[in-house]
């Protein structure tokens, strides 16, 4: 039996969308949701030889994977935590330049797992800090190299990352299965979540090569998701891919925390492709439950189950798109 951990609030929350599958510059904000700007000026420039002036606004780019960059402040104190950082070397470092936010300010990285497409742009990061002590918060799993075995055809291996690259970087490397807490007390690292859904049973075609050879790793245990309460307005929840489970997740963010209260769930609920769409329905009617303020489902959550999330929860539900700020607020 966990007892629960005591959160301290926070007076606000911040999180920009950096990577994620989606760009659309038509999009309006809505509650919560404050998003990129429709006006072409307000990004650098870039040369374009078809258009009268020779150039253009240079625009976010989205691509498979998914970053954010989370502000907390607390009795007027502010850290910036980056959260996982996007499938190319240089796709999020782009995208903060683009959106005038300085990788420089970063405090800490917390890595939601060892997946490529959350990992790559760690490699920009690089590129623009130079030899940095910022510590990076992951699993002790995160290392693991990883394939996909899909039936019929031949077994698709990740790139991992490279415990080599990181540590020569200098990034402090902090390694943790348990719950870990930054700002003094007011932030969650939920380290390994506890499964305890019958229909969220991992990725079955998931396999991790272990003592000598490749084995079955549904499960994918290094998954994390980062927590915050919000004075008066209760959790929000940020995932990665969700692989955990998206109703496993918020199930043990109530056990560890003793916190009822979900304010919002933002990230990735990994139910994307014909070995997840049959687990859309009981998601959506477990997601009921918790009777969340705003549900923000990205990158990998799939077309189908966004729309099914989107009909069940129409006051709830935010599109997300890359650019996009979400502010929360006591």
């Amino acid at each position: 039996m966990v007892e629960p951990i005591s959160l301290d609030p926070v007076d606000s929350l911040t999180i920009t969308t950096l990577v994620d599958n989606v760009s659309d510059l038509l999009l309006v904000d809505e509650g919560p949701a404050k998003r990129a700007p429709l006006d072409l000026s307000a990004y650098p420039r870039t040369a374009a030889r078809v258009l009268e002036g020779g150039e253009t606004g240079d625009l976010l780019r989205a691509e498979h994977g998914f970053s954010c960059l989370v502000a907390i402040t607390k009795a007027e104190r502010t850290i910036r935590v980056l959260f996982d950082a996007g499938v190319s070397p240089d796709g999020m470092v782009e995208n903060m330049r683009r959106l005038g936010l300085s990788p420089r300010d970063i405090d800490i990285i917390v890595l939601s797992h060892g997946h490529w497409d959350h990992t790559t742009g760690m490699d920009g990061l690089v590129g623009e800090l130079g030899r940095t002590q910022v510590p990076v918060l992951i699993h002790p799993e995160f290392w693991s190299r990883r394939r996909l075995a899909l039936p019929g055809r031949d077994p698709i291996e990740l790139p991992s990352t490279s415990r080599r690259a990181l540590e020569g970087a200098g990034f402090e490397i902090v390694e943790q299965q348990q719950p870990s807490f930054l700002l003094d007390g007011s932030l969650l690292v939920t380290g390994e979540v506890d499964r305890t859904t019958e229909f969220e049973r991992g990725f079955p075609v998931h396999q991790s090569y272990r003592q000598g050879g490749w084995q079955p790793d549904p499960l994918i245990l290094d998954d994390q998701a980062l927590v915050a309460s919000v004075r008066g307005r209760g959790l929000v929840v940020l995932t990665g891919c969700g692989h955990s489970g998206i109703v496993n997740i918020l199930r043990y963010v109530r056990k560890l925390t003793g916190e009822e209260r979900i304010h919002a769930v933002v990230g990735g609920f990994h139910l994307s492709g014909p070995l997840f769409e049959k687990i859309i329905e009981p998601t959506c009617e477990a997601l009921g439950g918790f009777s969340a303020d705003y549900l923000v489902p990205c990158h990998c959550t799939g077309w189908r189950a966004i729309h099914a999330l989107a009909a069940s929860f129409p006051e709830a539900f935010i599109q997300n798109t890359v650019g996009t700020r979400f502010e929360f607020a006591a």
